[in-house]
């Protein structure tokens, strides 16, 4: 039986990927999405928010299928051109997608929230369910490196995760709140569930811990939380998430998930290559799940969702 009210946690490609498999199996009003903005940065004076950006595109049908993140059918004549005049192009922004993001500044400069920003784009691109940046707060992810502190953008894109990794902060964390809607969203009667999406657990999801109220309210939660682990036979599906775990000493098991979101989950999905570290999961409190996690499909997808939403009402019974 699928649960009341779902609240998504989620960042990255592999958060994305999950959302929009909740979102074939779930009505619109059912299901709330909360967002990294750790990855956010100004850019040629544009407000880019790669984590809602990537979602929104997902659950449009516009994101590209190959990558997984920027639109399908982009042009990059305004790249080359900044290119060719000197600019810094080591980000990329592709025609279409500037367009987001100068509706972006133009609604922000206006006086808007990101929130409300956020919800206006959703709009224009018919998305009907709630996306909610996990602040409307500024919070930047730096990365301490054997290359000096960098700004994740610097670290992820222009570095390409090589430098190693030391330690991981969240700038502006602790100075910011809650918006009323996703203050809202936690205190709703119908809330059921909540799901942290299989997103890099230090680069998307902690940001979102280090927030007080968020933290605080995911820890007073009446609710099930279930979490998908982001690892498949000890390697990441996609991005740094191994890599990291090894440069901040940490086992790459499921348990080590567990373990890492201690107090603020109750059940974790493993895939079935991952079936023989149940019992370890379940010693660390966690109950353990098993299911196949790799996404390659739409198919795949609806199936973890489906599953994900049987476990977590089987965590509320």
């Amino acid at each position: 039986m699928s649960p009341g009210k779902v609240l998504a946690l989620t960042g990255g490609v592999g958060g994305a990927k999950l959302g929009l498999g909740l979102a074939h199996c779930l009505p619109p009003e059912a299901l709330t999405f909360v967002v990294n903005t750790g990855d956010d940065f100004e850019h040629l004076g544009l407000p880019i928010s790669p984590d809602l950006d990537t979602l929104l595109y997902t659950l449009a049908g516009e994101a590209n299928a190959a990558q997984g993140w920027g639109r399908e059918g982009e042009s990059w004549t305004t790249l080359e051109t900044l290119r060719a005049l000197g600019g810094a192009a080591w980000f990329q922004l592709g025609d279409r997608d500037l367009a987001l993001h100068l509706r972006r500044r133009e609604l922000l400069d206006r006086g808007g929230r990101l929130t409300e920003a956020t919800a206006a784009l959703a709009r224009a691109f018919k998305v009907p369910q709630t996306l909610l940046p996990m602040s409307d707060s500024p919070v930047r992810t730096q990365v301490t490196t054997d290359q000096g502190t960098l700004a994740f953008q610097e670290y992820f894109v222009r570095e390409r995760c090589a430098p190693v990794v030391s330690a991981i902060t969240y700038a502006g964390a602790e100075d910011a709140s809650l918006s009323p809607e996703l203050t809202a969203a936690f205190a709703d009667p119908a809330l059921s569930l909540i799901v942290l999406c299989p997103s890099n657990p230090f680069l998307s999801v902690a940001p979102l811990l280090a927030i007080p109220g968020l933290r605080a309210a995911l820890a007073a939660r009446r609710v099930p939380a279930v979490a998908i682990c982001p690892l498949v036979g000890g390697a990441a599906v996609k991005g740094p998430t191994a890599k990291l775990m090894d440069e901040l000493a940490m086992d790459k098991t499921p348990a080590a998930i567990a373990r890492y979101y201690d107090g603020f989950i109750d059940g974790l999905v493993l895939d079935q290559q991952d079936e023989a570290h149940a019992e370890a999961v379940r010693e660390t409190g966690v109950t353990p799940d098993v299911a196949p996690t790799l996404m390659l499909s739409l198919e795949d997808k609806i199936a973890l969702a489906e599953h994900t939403l049987r476990f977590g009402a089987a965590l509320s019974a």
